[in-house]
């Protein structure tokens, strides 16, 4: 069975959260939005994912600053200010009870229309919001040991078909690219950009080191992960030289470590691409020092 950067240990708590759909609760089974839904219907929307730790959330002004900054690119009024947005990620942790190892994610849609279409004019009323806060600690089995990744036919479109940088609901070509992988025997996809470099994972951001430089592609085609840009200001921070450039396969294929990076999994690594290793296809001595770096912002993060 395949492994994911997504993979978690079984809660049986989860059963019983409470999600918020615009500003009330309702159980698991309940939780409904309706089939008019923007979201459903054409992908309308925008989303955000986010760690509570120690009873906060960390970095939230980051994920803020992009889910407003998405909101704002497509036209999209949330409908709440940033503090009222905060009050309603905090209201939904505490009604759950909730203070740890919590994985909180807040979905925005254009809202209701009135009629199947794309058209923004159709909308019936605001926004739909939904907040679905569970108690998630990911598989520590996955990080130990790593993931495999397959170099999949679906690129990564360019800022002007479908910018990657924004968090939208439109992940159709990510579940192509993901199935594909998976089928080829590997757990997850390694996507390439329009010009043939390597852009980044079906659902993270994907790094090399090489001669103990870090690497990890432009940006221009994969979207700005928080984690992605924290890694890169805490190996520039602690003496590591790291860069945002177009690098392709061959540079793959002959780097010395390999990892990804996402919200959820922090930093997991690369233990063989296409079929073939990474160096001796078992965690780096850099990407364990990364991890550990990582895990320590995030602890000075919610100690503030």
């Amino acid at each position: 069975m395949t492994k994911s950067t997504h993979s978690a240990i079984v809660d049986p708590r989860n059963e019983n959260v409470k999600i918020y759909i615009n500003g009330n609760f309702h159980s698991r089974e309940n939780a409904q939005i309706s089939v008019f839904d923007s979201g459903f219907l054409v992908g309308d929307g925008i989303w955000e994912g986010l760690r509570l730790h120690n009873g906060k959330i960390a970095f939230l002004d980051r994920h803020l600053d992009r889910l407003f900054a998405g909101a704002s690119a497509v036209h999209l009024d949330i409908g709440l200010n940033r503090e009222e947005l905060i009050d309603a990620l905090l209201e939904t942790v505490e009604i759950n009870e909730m203070t740890d190892d919590v994985h909180i994610r807040v979905m925005i849609t254009r809202g209701n229309k009135k009629t199947p279409s794309q058209h923004p004019s159709n909308v019936i009323g605001g926004p739909n919001i939904v907040i679905i806060a569970e108690h998630k600690v990911a598989d520590p089995s996955v990080s130990q040991e790593g993931i495999t990744l397959f170099t999949v036919t679906v690129r990564r479109p360019p800022p002007d078909t479908l910018d990657q940088r924004l968090n939208c609901h439109s992940k159709l070509h990510e579940v192509i690219a993901l199935i594909q992988a998976i089928e080829a025997g590997a757990d997850e996809a390694l996507m390439l950009d329009p010009t043939g470099a390597v852009a980044t994972c079906n659902a993270t951001n994907f790094f090399i080191i090489r001669n103990k430089e870090v690497w990890t592609s432009t940006g221009e085609y994969c979207l700005n992960g928080i984690t992605r840009e924290l890694v890169i200001e805490i190996a520039r921070n602690n003496g590591m030289k790291a860069f945002e450039k177009p690098f392709s396969l061959t540079d793959v294929y002959s780097a010395d470590e390999a990892f990804v990076t996402g919200t959820f999994g922090g930093l997991t690594p690369v233990t063989q691409v296409d079929g073939r290793k990474i160096a001796d296809g078992r965690i780096g001595n850099t990407t364990m020092l990364l991890q550990d770096l990582y895990k320590e912002a995030v602890n000075a993060e919610v100690s503030k």
